[in-house]
């Protein structure tokens, strides 16, 4: 899986990944300041396109990560369409109050849903874990002994998988995973997993004690990041973002709302 989201590069894997998260961490705070929909559906379709174009990755696995992305839109946007307030109701039936307002508010925050998701997806696919780990430790002095650490957390994972499928196998074969309870099950996975996971542990703290991963300010690392110009370009991509959002959705809006809050 590492080798095929990383394996089609675009200019956006070159941009310096601790300042891309501070980008994406900036533009996630200003989504939440806005409350017209025009823009929120423009800044949706804006991000739809940079996901699509410049992340790199094959157009069948794009579209593959959209499925649970897109089922979140609609299951945020229903549940505000049918039980939101407003005064200008379309439908009534029981507990369901369809109104104008409460439709535009489902859309807004369905669509804010799906930019959030676009920008996880964008932030996803065009980093790598350790060239993040990297990045913060010589950008923003994050101390090693917690990036390593992290960094060999996510190298276990695949580890743990392979045991605790090595375990299932073991387990069926001596005819426990066909007539033990849920409760019996529970027990025999997490008993060997945990006291695995504890050995493996400590066996990497002594490792990493042994080779000084402490707070010394004066040390190597096997990949230099820095800033580039890429960066320069990231900036820009967002203002841009930001910009166009805006425009088209005051000068030419779809709706006649500005303001999806309720103020009745």
């Amino acid at each position: 899986m590492q080798l095929e989201l990383y394996k089609n590069k675009s200019w956006m894997h070159d941009i310096n990944p601790s300042f891309k998260l501070i980008g994406m961490v900036l533009l996630f705070i200003a989504v939440l300041f806005i409350h017209n929909i025009n823009v929120m559906l423009n800044l949706t379709g804006i991000l739809l396109l940079v996901y699509l174009l410049m992340t790199g990755q094959t157009y069948k696995l794009k579209l593959l990560l959209l499925i649970p992305f897109v089922f979140l839109f609609f299951t945020s946007a229903i549940s505000m369409v049918l039980f939101g307030k407003g005064d200008t109701t379309w439908l009534e039936f029981g507990l369901i109050h369809v109104s104008e307002e409460s439709f535009y508010r489902g859309i807004h925050l369905g669509s804010r849903s799906l930019v959030f998701a676009f920008c996880g997806l964008i932030f996803a696919l065009t980093t790598q874990p350790i060239f993040l780990f990297y990045s913060l430790m010589q950008q923003w002095k994050l101390p090693p002994k917690f990036a390593y650490s992290f960094m060999a957390g996510i190298r276990l994972l695949p580890i743990i998988l392979e045991e605790f499928l090595t375990l299932r196998k073991a387990l069926i074969v001596r005819g426990v995973e066909q007539n033990g309870n849920l409760v019996k099950k529970v027990y025999f996975y997490s008993i060997p997993l945990l006291s695995q996971s504890i050995r493996r542990a400590y066996r990497i703290a002594v490792a990493m004690e042994s080779k000084r991963f402490s707070n010394q300010k004066n040390r190597t690392y096997y990949y230099e990041l820095g800033y580039s110009r890429m960066d320069v370009w990231f900036v820009l991509l967002i203002l841009l973002m930001i910009a166009l959002s805006l425009y088209i959705g005051t000068r030419l809006p779809y709706v006649p709302v500005t303001d999806v809050r309720y103020s009745g």
